[in-house]
């Protein structure tokens, strides 16, 4: 790769520790299932997949990053992992919803939703060609259902979850085509944190 013409991409907010390289027409993935330890895995699977392709990191045009919602400490290892190799390489570093990449990472047209569930939350985002009719929204369980059908009515809507993981390689395909200044690696929790300081403040 003589310009830089890549995209790595990476997912470490759900229940999975994801990265994947585009270039062209060839794209190479690496999913491995987990709840912790993302922190850990991330670096060593982003060199693996490096070697797998061929690729060296100057031949990366930008970073694609989720940005949750998700779990709190997978939200941050994905972000700090993602800035800080945009910020060593010079490159682009873009921030997509984790609701935003399932709903749309086989394509953009007609309706398309995604449901993330976890024990304690729920978000749903809703689109319809690419644009957002629900924006990614933290909402009471079970609730999915009547949201839609208020938006879209009956209408057919494409719906990825509630225990999906994203598909790093459609993630770094669809991050490429959005404008990086538009599109911030900044995290997206929809909800508090369950820590709370002594005292109860």
């Amino acid at each position: 790769m003589s310009a830089p013409s890549a995209v790595f991409a990476c997912d470490t907010t759900l229940d999975a520790c994801s990265v994947a390289l585009i270039a062209g027409e060839h794209a190479w993935q690496i999913s491995e299932p987990m709840q912790r330890g993302q922190a850990e895995r991330l670096a060593p699977m982003a060199a693996e997949i490096m070697a797998i392709s061929g690729a060296r990191w100057p031949d990366l045009s930008s970073i694609v990053v989720t940005t949750g919602p998700g779990s709190f400490t997978g939200v941050r290892v994905g972000l700090a992992f993602a800035r800080s190799l945009g910020l060593a390489l010079d490159r682009a570093c873009i921030g997509v919803s984790t609701l935003e990449a399932l709903a749309l990472e086989q394509g953009r047209d007609g309706l398309r939703a995604a449901l993330i569930e976890t024990p304690s939350a729920a978000y749903l985002a809703l689109y319809e060609s690419g644009a957002a009719l629900i924006r990614p929204r933290a909402i009471a369980r079970g609730q999915h259902n009547a949201l839609i059908e208020a938006a879209v009515g009956q209408s057919p809507v494409a719906l990825r979850g509630p225990m999906a993981v994203c598909d790093p390689a459609a993630l770094a395909r669809y991050g490429a085509t959005l404008e990086p200044a538009l599109c911030r690696p900044d995290p997206l929790y929809l909800r508090a944190p369950h820590l709370k300081l002594p005292g109860g403040a």
